[in-house]
C-alpha cells in the first residue's frame, strides 16, 4: 500500500514539472512576439523616417506656405444687340407672388441617373467691390433653336439650358421672350407660360394681331440663378371656347431666336490651387469658348512641342466637349484679359519666367528648393501663379532639364497622376506608367468580339452605362435615343439582330398603340402593344449592316394612344408611359475590315486614335517651325483628345531631323508649308493631286501655277514604312492656306465634311460663318488605291464571300453533287469488279 502512493506521488510530481515546463515555453513564446509586435512599427516607422530624410536630403521645400494667388477676373461682356422694341412686363402668374426655393436642377436629364454640381473653388472678395457687368444670352445660340423655336398643338413646351460661370456672383436677372403666333388661337384659353428651375416666373395671354410680334420682359430673382438652369417654354393654345381639335394645324407658337436671357453679375476674386484644376484654365460652366494662351519658348524643340500637343490634348478631353480658342504669345505683355496662360519649358527657354511672382525662385535660368539650391535633374514642377496685374491666371510646367518638363505635364494629363496635386506648388517625382489600351477598347462603341451583349452593356456617356429608361406623353412620347456605334474597322455582317424588351401600362388603345424601333431614322421594325390593362412583352429585329454605322443611333419610339377619345383638347386623367429594359439582347455578327486611306472614318478618330492613349500617333514639323504650324499641331492634338478617351496621352511631337526610325512604324502627321513639308515622301507619287514648288498645282498629267493660292490641303496615304497606318499630310502654299487647315479641326461643321483621300479648303468670303456652310468650299478627292485590312478569320471570310455570292451557291451545289456522285461511281465500279480482273 505504501509503495502504490509513494508511486503515485511521484507520478504526480513528474506531472506537474512537465505542466510547469510547457507553461514557462507558452510565456516565452507570447514575450517574444509581443516584443516582435512592438519592434516591427518601430523599424517601419525608421524605414519611413530614412526614406522621407533621404528626400529632405535631396531637396527641401519653402520654410512657409506661400500664399495663394488670386485671380481677378475682367467681365465678360456679350456682343448681342438689344432688342429694337421695349418689352412689356407680364402680370402675375397668381394671386401670391410667393416663390419657394428649390434645389438646382441636373444640368442635362439623362437615364442613367443625377448629376451633381462640380466642387466649387474658394471665391475671394477683392479688395474693392467689383464693378456690375452685364452678360445677354441670346436662344439662338442653342442647336435646337434655330430659325425659330417651334410650340405646337394643345400642350407644348420646350427646354434649353445655360450654366452659370464659376466666378459670377449673379445680382439680378431678366428673360426676354420676343415671339408669335397663330392668329386663329383664341385669347381667353390661350396662354404663354414661363419657368425656371421648376418656379414660375409668369404668363402672358397669347393675345398678339396678326403678324404682330410679342415682346416680353420676366424677371428672375438673383438666388434662383444655380450653376446649372433650365429655362421651360410652356403654351397653351385653344382655337375656340368650347372645343379645340388638337390636330388643328394652326395650334403654333413660335419663340424667335433673339429672345434672350440677361444676368447682371459681379466678377469674384478667385484664389488658385491645383485641388480645383482644370479651373479655371478651363471652366466647365463658362458661357464662352475657353482661351489658352501658349507662351512661346526660345528654341522650339522636339520636348517643348510633345509637352504642348499632350496638354492640349487633355485639356481638350477636360472640356468635356466645348469649344477651346488656343493662340500663341511671344511676351507677356501680348496676354489678353481673358486668357489663361500656359508656359512651358526650362528657365533657359522660358526666361518670362523670372519676371513672375513664383511660389519657388528662380536664379541663373534655374528652379531653386526651399534652401536656395538647384533642384535636381529629372523633377518636374507645377505652379500656379498670376500676370503683374493678378488679371490672368498662369500655369507652370518647368524644371531643370527637358526631361523634368515632360515629367511635370505627364502629371497634368493622366488623371490619376491630376487628382494627387494641390495647393500651389507640386515637385514631382515620379510619373506612373499608365499601361496602352487594346486598339479597339474604345469607350461608347460597341465591343469588338462580342456576339451576346445587353443594352445595360453599351455605354451612353463617359462611365455611364444604359439602365432602364421610363418615358410618358400623349399620344408621342420621346423616344429612346441609345448610341450604337460600331467600331471605325468593324463591319457588321448578317444574321446580327436585336431583342427589344419592353412593358407599358394600362389605358392604351392596342389598335393604334405601337413600339417602332429606328437606326438613325430609319425604321427596321416594331409592333403593336397589344394589352389595354399593360403589361411587359418583346419583339426581335434584323440589324441590316448597311445601316449601321461608326455614328449610328438606335432610337424606340413608343405611341401610347389613350382607350378613350381626346375630345376638344382634354387629355386623360391617367398618364400613358412605357419602358424600355436594359435587359434586352443583342446578336451582333461582326468582322474586322477597313479600306484605307479614307478621310471620313477620319470623323471618328480612325486610324490616329487607335490605342485611345494615342501611343501609336507622332507629329512631324519643321525644324523650325512657324507660328502657324505650331497652331496647327495644337488645332490636331484638340481634335484627337476630343475623340479619344483614354487614362493617358502618349501622343508624341518631332522636328524633320529628330524623327526616330520606330516613330515611322506609328501613323504620321506631317505639318507644314509645301517648301518645307517634313515628310517629303509625301508628294512623290505621281499620282492623282500634289502640290508642287513655285504655287504648283499637279493632278495626272495637268501641271499649272496659281497665285495667290490661299487653300488648304488635307491629304491621307498609306504610310510607305508601316501598310497598316495612315500618312496624313496637313499642308499650303501659304500661311493662309495653313489657317483654312487649322480651321477643319477646330470647326464640327468642316471636320465633319472630310471624306475622300484629299480635300481641298477655302473660304469663299472673307468672314466666313460657322452656320453658312457656302462660306467654306470643300473639294474632295478620291485618288490613291486603297488598301484592305482584312482581320477576320477565315471561316468569317468564307461565309461573307458567300453572302455577297449568293447566285453561286446553287450552282456550286450542283457541281459538288455531280463531283461526289463521279467518285462514288468510280469507287463502286472498282468493287464490282471480280477479282481475277
Amino acid at each position: 500500500m505504501r509503495n502504490r502512493l509513494i508511486q503515485r506521488f511521484w507520478g504526480q510530481r513528474r506531472q506537474w514539472r512537465g505542466l510547469a515546463r510547457l507553461t514557462t515555453a507558452l510565456g516565452c513564446a507570447a514575450l517574444v512576439i509581443l516584443v516582435g509586435l512592438d519592434s516591427s512599427p518601430a523599424q517601419t516607422g525608421g524605414t519611413v523616417k530614412k526614406q522621407e530624410d533621404a528626400v529632405i536630403q535631396q531637396y527641401s521645400l519653402p520654410r512657409s506656405n506661400p500664399p495663394a494667388p488670386v485671380v481677378k477676373p475682367a467681365p465678360q461682356r456679350s456682343s448681342a444687340p438689344p432688342a429694337s422694341q421695349t418689352p412689356s412686363r407680364p402680370s402675375a402668374p397668381g394671386p401670391s407672388p410667393q416663390r419657394n426655393p428649390v434645389s438646382p436642377p441636373s444640368p442635362v436629364p439623362s437615364p442613367g441617373g443625377n448629376s451633381e454640381p462640380a466642387p466649387q473653388p474658394e471665391l475671394r472678395p477683392a479688395a474693392e467691390t467689383a464693378p456690375l457687368s452685364q452678360y445677354v444670352l441670346q436662344f439662338n445660340r442653342s442647336p435646337v433653336v434655330g430659325n425659330a423655336l417651334q410650340l405646337q398643338g394643345v400642350l407644348s413646351q420646350a427646354r434649353l439650358g445655360f450654366t452659370r460661370p464659376r466666378h459670377w456672383q449673379v445680382e439680378s436677372a431678366k428673360v426676354q421672350l420676343r415671339f408669335r403666333h397663330s392668329p386663329a388661337l383664341y385669347a381667353d384659353r390661350s396662354n404663354l407660360t414661363v419657368r425656371l428651375n421648376n418656379r414660375h416666373l409668369g404668363s402672358v395671354p397669347l393675345n398678339r394681331e396678326a403678324e404682330s410680334i410679342g415682346n416680353v420682359l420676366f424677371d428672375i430673382p438673383a438666388d434662383l440663378v444655380q450653376d446649372f438652369n433650365t429655362l421651360i417654354v410652356e403654351a397653351q393654345q385653344h382655337t375656340s371656347k368650347d372645343c379645340t381639335d388638337p390636330t388643328d394645324p394652326t395650334l403654333w407658337t413660335e419663340i424667335l431666336p433673339d429672345s434672350q436671357v440677361i444676368l447682371n453679375y459681379r466678377p469674384q476674386a478667385i484664389a488658385l490651387d491645383f485641388t480645383n484644376y482644370p479651373y479655371p484654365f478651363l471652366d466647365a460652366l463658362g458661357l464662352e469658348p475657353d482661351r489658352l494662351a501658349y507662351l512661346q519658348p526660345n528654341t522650339v524643340d522636339t520636348l517643348w512641342l510633345t509637352a504642348a500637343s499632350r496638354y492640349q490634348a487633355a485639356a481638350s478631353r477636360a472640356s468635356s466637349g466645348r469649344g477651346i480658342q488656343t493662340r500663341l504669345v511671344k511676351q507677356l505683355d501680348q496676354v489678353k484679359a481673358g486668357d489663361r496662360l500656359v508656359l512651358i519649358g526650362t528657365p533657359t527657354a522660358q526666361p518670362a519666367l523670372a519676371t513672375l511672382g513664383l511660389p519657388l525662385a528662380i536664379k541663373n535660368n534655374q528652379v531653386l528648393d526651399g534652401d536656395g539650391k538647384p533642384l535636381p535633374p529629372g523633377v518636374g514642377v507645377l505652379m500656379l501663379t498670376t500676370t503683374a496685374n493678378d488679371g490672368v491666371p498662369v500655369l507652370v510646367a518647368t524644371g531643370n532639364d527637358a526631361a523634368a518638363v515632360l515629367k511635370a505635364v505627364q502629371a497634368l494629363v493622366q488623371p490619376a497622376d491630376q487628382q494627387l496635386l494641390t495647393g500651389q506648388v507640386a515637385l514631382v517625382n515620379q510619373v506612373s506608367e499608365a499601361p496602352s489600351p487594346n486598339p479597339m477598347a474604345w469607350p461608347g462603341f460597341l465591343p469588338q468580339g462580342s456576339q451576346r451583349l445587353r443594352l445595360s452593356d453599351l455605354e451612353i456617356a463617359p462611365n455611364q452605362l444604359f439602365q432602364d429608361v421610363t418615358v410618358n406623353g400623349l399620344p408621342v412620347p420621346p423616344p429612346v435615343e441609345i448610341p450604337f456605334r460600331l467600331l471605325p474597322d468593324a463591319q457588321l455582317l448578317g444574321g446580327s439582330s436585336l431583342t427589344l424588351r419592353y412593358s407599358y401600362g394600362p389605358g392604351i388603345d392596342p389598335k393604334r398603340s405601337s413600339v417602332s424601333i429606328l437606326l438613325d431614322g430609319q425604321g427596321i421594325g416594331g409592333e403593336r402593344l397589344t394589352s389595354a390593362q399593360g403589361g411587359t412583352d418583346s419583339v426581335t429585329v434584323s440589324l441590316p449592316p448597311e445601316l449601321v454605322t461608326p455614328s449610328s443611333t438606335l432610337a424606340i419610339q413608343f405611341y401610347t394612344f389613350p382607350n378613350v377619345p381626346i375630345n376638344c383638347g382634354a387629355l386623360p386623367d391617367q398618364p400613358m408611359w412605357a419602358k424600355v429594359h436594359g435587359n434586352s439582347s443583342l446578336q451582333l455578327n461582326q468582322g474586322t475590315i477597313v479600306q484605307l486611306p479614307d478621310l471620313k472614318r477620319l470623323q471618328t478618330g480612325f486610324p490616329l486614335t487607335a490605342p485611345q492613349d494615342l501611343s501609336q500617333l507622332a507629329l512631324v514639323l519643321p525644324n523650325t517651325p512657324s507660328e502657324g504650324e505650331i497652331g496647327t499641331m495644337l488645332a490636331v492634338s484638340d481634335r484627337m483628345g476630343r475623340l479619344s478617351h483614354g487614362s493617358s496621352v502618349k501622343l508624341a511631337a518631332y522636328t524633320a531631323d529628330d524623327v526616330p526610325s520606330e516613330a515611322r512604324q506609328k501613323n504620321l502627321v506631317g505639318l507644314g508649308l509645301r517648301d518645307n513639308f517634313p515628310i517629303p515622301e509625301l508628294f512623290q507619287s505621281s499620282e492623282g493631286f500634289n502640290l508642287m514648288a513655285q504655287f504648283g498645282r499637279q493632278q495626272g498629267q495637268t501641271q499649272l501655277q496659281t497665285l495667290p493660292d490661299q487653300a488648304g490641303v488635307v491629304q491621307a496615304r498609306v504610310s510607305p514604312w508601316q501598310p497598316e497606318r495612315m500618312l496624313l499630310g496637313l499642308t499650303a502654299q501659304t500661311q493662309d492656306g495653313l489657317k483654312e487647315v487649322q480651321q477643319v479641326f477646330w470647326q464640327d461643321p468642316l471636320f465633319a465634311r472630310l471624306e475622300g483621300d484629299t480635300v481641298l479648303v477655302q473660304r469663299t468670303t472673307a468672314n466666313p460663318s460657322l452656320y453658312d456652310p457656302a462660306d467654306y468650299r470643300l473639294t474632295t478627292l478620291t485618288q490613291y488605291p486603297q488598301r484592305t485590312l482584312d482581320r477576320r478569320s477565315p471561316q468569317a471570310r468564307i461565309i461573307a464571300f458567300l453572302q455577297r455570292n449568293w447566285f453561286l451557291l446553287p450552282g456550286g451545289i450542283v457541281l459538288i453533287a455531280l463531283l461526289l456522285y463521279g467518285l462514288s461511281q468510280l469507287y463502286l465500279n472498282r468493287l464490282s469488279r471480280p477479282e481475277g480482273i
